[in-house]
């Protein structure tokens, strides 16, 4: 029980960051990149498409931790965002796409949740395999 109150405080925290983050993207586009000295970016629009994604996910992640063994779709969905972002970004960086001040993202929108999701999909495969009920 003890396990499965953290994976709900766990979900509800990410689900709170994504749409503080996402809200933040789209109200304040240019705001990420003036704050790490990047050059404006010349179409918002589409980095604001990005906030809303990022906001849409955090709505999930809230659904997702009332009951996180249950609803574990939307974690991994999550998860798999979380590995494929920092692997988009290293492409990109290393063929000279992106500049390294982008990683900052990184940090907070996908790193620090790989624990605590992998743990929450290691519990489902462990005591659920993988079922949806």
């Amino acid at each position: 029980m003890q396990k499965e109150n953290f994976y709900k405080i766990t979900l509800k925290v990410a689900a709170i960051y994504n749409i503080i983050w996402g809200a933040w993207v789209v109200l304040f586009p240019q705001h990420f990149f003036n704050l790490v000295g990047m050059e404006p970016i010349n179409h918002p629009m589409v980095w604001q498409g990005m906030g809303m994604v990022i906001g849409v996910y955090g709505l999930g992640y809230w659904w997702a931790s009332y009951n996180p063994l249950v609803h574990w779709p939307i974690v991994a969905v999550g998860f798999l965002g979380k590995i494929l972002g920092p692997l988009g970004f290293i492409f990109n960086y290393l063929t000279g796409k992106v500049p390294f001040e982008f990683f900052y993202t990184l940090i907070t929108n996908d790193l620090i949740w790989w624990i605590p999701f992998f743990m929450i999909l290691k519990t489902v495969n462990d005591e659920k395999a993988w079922k949806l009920t």
